[in-house]
C-alpha cells in the first residue's frame, strides 16, 4: 500500500439543519443534527452516529483482516457500539465508545485465538488510534 492515502468526502446543505454526505463512487447519505441538540431529528444520521459507526466499522474490518491472516474461521460477527457524549471543560465531546462484539466460531480449540485476534484488532484499529476518545472492548465469543 502506498502512503499517504487520502479519503475525501463532501457535505451539502439540503434544508433546515440537514444535508447530504457523499464521496466519489459511494451512494450519498442523508445526515442532520443529532438529538438532543435543537432541531435534531431521530430519523437522520448525525456526525455523532457516523463517528461511533466509524470506530465500530473499523474494528470489524480490522478483525476480518487479522482473522484472515491468522486463518481463523468464524461463523458470524456482530458488534454493537455506544458513544457517550458529555460536556468537558465547556465543550461537547464523545468521551467513550463501548464496543460489544459477538463472534461465533465453530471449534472450541479456537476460543483463545479468537480472543487474541479481537484484542489485537482493537489495538490496531486505525480509526480508534486516530481519536482521543476512550475505547472499551467487551467481546463475547460463542461456539
Amino acid at each position: 500500500m502506498e502512503l499517504p492515502h487520502f479519503y475525501e468526502t463532501k457535505v451539502r446543505w439540503t434544508r433546515g439543519k440537514e444535508g447530504e454526505i457523499s464521496a466519489s463512487a459511494l451512494p450519498p447519505m442523508h445526515m442532520g443534527t443529532a438529538l438532543p441538540f435543537p432541531g435534531g431529528r431521530p430519523d437522520a444520521w448525525s456526525p455523532e452516529h457516523l463517528f461511533v459507526a466509524a470506530i465500530n466499522g473499523c474494528l470489524m474490518t480490522t478483525f476480518f483482516a487479522i482473522a484472515e491472516n491468522s486463518r481463523l474461521a468464524f461463523e458470524s460477527y456482530e458488534c454493537s457500539a455506544s458513544g457517550k457524549m458529555e460536556q468537558v471543560e465547556g465543550r461537547y465531546m464523545i468521551t467513550e465508545v463501548k464496543l460489544k462484539p459477538v463472534i461465533r466460531i465453530s471449534h472450541e480449540k479456537d476460543l483463545k485465538r479468537a480472543r487474541r485476534i479481537i484484542d489485537k484488532s482493537e489495538s490496531l484499529c486505525l480509526v480508534a488510534n486516530s481519536v482521543k476518545t476512550r475505547i472499551s472492548l467487551d467481546p463475547e465469543i460463542l461456539i
